[in-house]
């Protein structure tokens, strides 16, 4: 009779642990699902302070069940993220770092969403007359012979990047130079500075739209095929990454090329503005974009 209680004391017992370890182990699991369910984005500035990412997200999350969490920087220093295994899924706008990104095996599935175009804005007073200059170079170098003030963003963003194409091109280094002053801020920020110093800098439309009415500063360059600011996708890369959210990256990156949110970047800005601050490009060359 003792040997029966004492195994009825071991079954109890052996029950109480597998219902504890059953309990235990589907806290760890919904805790796993939880955070599967989360997405790193990283991406830059501009989308950020246009507002776009403000509509699309909210979308995004109703359509998946995803939730995002996004980190607004430059795209360097996205990729940067994405090298580091930070990420899961990036949206930017500096094609030449984006290609050796993917060639180095960070990132996965790069495909153009959409683009908008880079502008010269400066004070309505124009000191260095670069307003209507065609080419953005040629401008460029205006402002440097003239020593007027010029904001850079200086943050190995794709900003950042394009500026320093057209300074090569206008063949100015302007590092170092008093004239010459890098902010180390986003793209809203570093237009707010611009106005305030009354100086030039190269923005994307999209911000300097969203932002134009409090600024002062008037669009002084344009439509230079040069200043063309073009955006892609990219996976980070979960071979290289074993932690990444590969299936949410994947989710997100075939939302953004999806027909119903290439209409809505088609449409965003165009009741406020009067035209799109930016154009969707899904399933186009860039080659063939501006045409």
């Amino acid at each position: 009779m003792k040997v029966f209680r004492n195994s009825k004391v071991i079954i109890t017992l052996m029950i109480a642990a597998l219902l504890v370890a059953f309990g235990t182990s589907s806290v760890f699991a919904g805790k796993a699902a939880n955070k599967q369910k989360n997405i790193i984005l990283a991406t830059t500035t501009s989308t950020q302070d246009s507002g776009l990412l403000d509509v699309l997200i909210p979308v995004f999350e109703k359509k998946t069940g995803y939730f995002i969490k996004t980190i607004a920087v430059g795209s360097g220093q996205a990729m940067k993220m994405g090298e580091k295994g930070e990420a899961d899924v990036m949206l930017v706008h500096s094609p030449d770092a984006e290609k050796k990104f993917v060639e180095e095996g960070y990132g996965v599935n790069r495909q153009l969403i959409m683009h908008n175009d880079f502008i010269i804005v400066g004070p309505s007073a124009d000191p260095a007359k670069i307003k209507g200059v065609k080419s953005s170079a040629e401008a460029m170098k205006m402002i440097a012979k003239t020593e007027n003030l010029f904001l850079s963003r200086g943050d190995n963003s794709g900003t950042h990047a394009k500026e320093k194409k057209l300074w090569n091109k206008a063949e100015i280094t302007p590092v170092g130079q008093k004239w010459y002053q890098e902010t180390g801020l986003g793209m809203g920020q570093t237009l707010n500075v611009a106005a305030e110093k009354k100086g030039y800098t190269l923005a994307d439309r999209g911000t300097y739209l969203a932002l134009k009415k409090n600024l002062g500063l008037n669009i002084l360059v344009e439509g230079d095929a040069a200043l063309l600011n073009v955006y892609h996708v990219i996976e980070v890369n979960s071979a290289k990454w074993p932690k990444a959210n590969a299936e949410g990256a994947k989710a997100f990156a075939n939302f953004m090329v999806s027909k119903k949110t290439q209409e809505i970047i088609k449409k965003f800005g165009v009741d406020k503005y009067g035209s799109p601050l930016f154009f969707p490009d899904a399933g186009k060359k860039v080659e063939d974009l501006g045409k």
